[in-house]
């Protein structure tokens, strides 16, 4: 692994942390909520019923793809944005749609040793880009620990937990890669940013 190519998912680590902080740090800055005379007073984000152009947000659960897995298990793409340093992030949600409770296949891991030593996660994500015959692995910071979700517990029956997975960007030009998970089927993503 190049020095340049560590440094770079270092970089892209740090900014994922601090860009959660902050977002963290906002949410919890909020205003008391309540208005003068002790009632709620309504957010000035908050959609209003005839607004023909809701907000970002409220797209925000707009599904990329749903895949289907083994035991039940459904992952759902509910983005893949570009990042500044080079990177793709992608966020989704995995769900236990059985009745009986599962876990993420240890296959999920991928099979290299060095991610497999970190845990279960879901470091056997890639993302093929057709157009220039590449796939991208997700990506691992200095410890060698994967950029990606880990330690996810046992779901129950209806379960769900986000998950989030980041990988090397594919060139400016290719928007739309295969999303591939071990045990999932594979699906077709489109890329923002």
């Amino acid at each position: 692994m190049s020095v340049r190519f560590t440094t770079r998912a270092r970089t892209g680590a740090v900014a994922l942390v601090v860009a959660a902080g902050l977002a963290l740090g906002v949410a919890g800055c909020g205003g008391g909520g309540d208005g003068e005379d002790g009632k709620p007073k309504d957010s000035a984000s908050a959609s209003k019923g005839n607004d023909p152009n809701p907000s970002t947000q409220e797209g925000a659960d707009e599904t990329l793809a749903e895949l289907r897995g083994e035991g039940g298990l459904t992952l759902k793409i509910t983005s893949a944005a570009r990042d500044e340093g080079g990177f793709v992030t992608v966020n989704g949600e995995i769900k236990n749609d059985s009745s009986e409770p599962a876990r993420i296949p240890v296959q999920a891991s991928g099979n290299e040793t060095e991610i497999i030593a970190h845990g279960r996660s879901l470091g056997g994500a890639t993302l093929v880009d057709s157009a220039s015959k590449k796939r991208y692995y997700v990506l691992r910071d200095t410890e060698g620990r994967p950029l990606t979700t880990t330690n996810m517990p046992r779901l129950k029956a209806g379960e769900s937990i986000p998950v989030f997975m980041q990988f090397p960007a594919p060139p400016a030009d290719s928007s739309e890669v295969t999303f591939q998970l071990p045990t999932f089927a594979s699906g077709t993503i489109q890329i923002s940013g």
